[in-house]
């Protein structure tokens, strides 16, 4: 992590007018964070004790106490993030991050959060679910001005209730959101032992349309994305959950794309813990292995992590979890195009038939054009994952340390627990003799359609 110490001084304090020249005198620095590693949080320092979490491929962000308030600052400005190895967007985001650092206070902190603007128009900050003042909601024009270019505002409320929570801004919204401006709040119970698990993670949801070759989001895109993210990374990009075996663990999701995300996890089940309006009551929580998260929704999931292995954890809208997917490609499945691809190779040598099979690419490894993904990669102990997008893995192991992170490797399977070929004989298939047709009855032909050229419902 790098620290801009006193970079709110000289010429970027200038245009500041929004703040009392007392308040900019104790406007606290802005720590930065460049690196798409996952950084785990230490311990509070100051301030009432919690229980941190960890944010992946995130990191929360610092505070300073100043007359028993905690005071945060964020920067809005653009940013470059690496959305997976061998691609990377040009984004706008906070503290050189997108999605901004985690805010993590205690339920009754009083909290100032120093807002400076360096993006090329106005913006805002709209603490999501928050029960604040109405002058504090964050929505420009309505309850406030719009922070322009160069100024920097200043919002203090008391965090009232514990919970999960978000900030995006409420000025420009489909195109900040859209260039990935979002963060996660957390507040958390002033008794640490309520709620308590042993692993909390935090994950915001969110989709860009970035055109290969492209550095820019299309942020006139309404619903047809191509690149779906947690945390702003994508599959393979996205960091592993690493867990110890019989580990208490809630991951809690925000969902800031403008489609919902059924997310399964693979191997448990999970209770659904908390919502948008708070903590559900233990006896009153409900199991699932897939929890739909609705758009602008927040979710609490908590699972005990008894079976060791590693599992998916992702979303279930399957082209969520593919990378620079096309809408407009021709469904080839079932059709015999080798004659057509025997001319296109006399104009186009090296062209393989593709697609007539379905689209696993088994491996292949083709030119890809700057700056984007392939649909589905990612490769594990026995070959391609063929995911992308929405996708990560939980790694539950034996013996983890509290606190340990760190990607512990591929799971070791026990002798005999891995699916294998069957090399003995199979029986021949039994079928139903097929009924005859009744004189006159009428006979369906089914034509399959000629496809779609755009998703609809995402």
């Amino acid at each position: 992590m790098t620290s801009r110490r006193n970079f709110i001084t000289g010429a970027a304090m200038a245009g500041a007018a929004a703040v009392s020249k007392a308040a900019m005198g104790a406007v606290p620095e802005a720590p930065q964070q460049s690196s798409a590693a996952t950084v785990p949080p230490p311990p509070p320092p100051n301030g009432r004790p919690y229980n941190p979490v960890v944010t992946p491929n995130g990191w929360s962000l610092p505070w300073r106490m100043k007359d028993n308030v905690k005071e945060f600052h964020l920067v809005a400005e653009p940013v470059v993030r690496e959305i997976a190895p061998g691609m990377k967007a040009n984004l706008w985001g906070y503290n050189g991050q997108s999605p901004g650092p985690t805010i993590e206070v205690v339920e009754g902190d009083r909290v100032r959060i120093f807002v400076t603007n360096r993006l090329p128009e106005i913006t805002s900050i709209h603490w999501h679910g928050q029960l604040l003042p109405n002058g504090m909601d964050g929505v420009s024009g309505l309850t406030q001005p719009p922070i322009a270019p160069g100024k920097t505002f200043v919002y203090e409320f008391t965090a009232r209730h514990a919970g999960t929570f978000m900030y995006h801004p409420h000025a420009d919204e489909m195109a900040q959101i859209g260039m990935g401006m979002m963060g996660f709040w957390v507040t958390h119970p002033k008794d640490p032992r309520q709620h308590a698990v042993d692993r909390d993670f935090v994950f915001l949801l969110n989709a860009y349309d970035i055109e290969p070759g492209a550095y820019t989001p299309n942020v006139n895109t309404m619903l047809d994305f191509n690149i779906w993210t947690i945390n702003s990374r994508a599959f393979p990009g996205t960091d592993a959950l690493a867990v110890r075996k019989d580990d208490r663990v809630r991951i809690r999701i925000g969902n800031l794309s403008m489609t919902n995300h059924p997310f399964h996890i693979h191997g448990h089940r999970m209770e659904v813990a908390g919502t948008d309006g708070g903590w559900i009551a233990p006896a009153a929580r409900w199991p699932e292995v897939t929890v739909d998260i609705g758009v602008g929704q927040m979710r609490a999931l908590e699972f005990t992590a008894d079976a060791p292995g590693d599992w998916p954890f992702h979303c279930h809208k399957s082209h969520h979890t593919m990378n620079a997917m096309g809408h407009d490609v021709p469904n080839l499945i079932g059709v015999d195009h080798r004659g057509v691809a025997r001319k296109i190779n006399d104009l186009v040598p090296g062209y393989m038939v593709m697609g007539d099979k379905g689209v696993s690419m088994g491996g292949m490894r083709m030119p890809l054009p700057e700056n984007t993904l392939p649909m589905m990669d990612g490769q594990g102990p026995f070959g391609g994952i063929e995911m992308g997008g929405m996708f990560t893995t939980i790694k539950v192991r034996e013996g983890l340390a509290r606190g340990d992170y760190r990607d512990p490797g591929w799971y070791a399977h026990p002798q005999g627990t891995v699916a294998r070929e069957w090399t003995g004989p199979a029986p021949e298939p039994v079928r139903a003799a097929a009924a005859p047709a009744a004189p006159d009855e009428p006979v369906a032909n089914v034509k399959r359609g000629d496809g779609h050229t755009m998703h609809d419902g995402h």
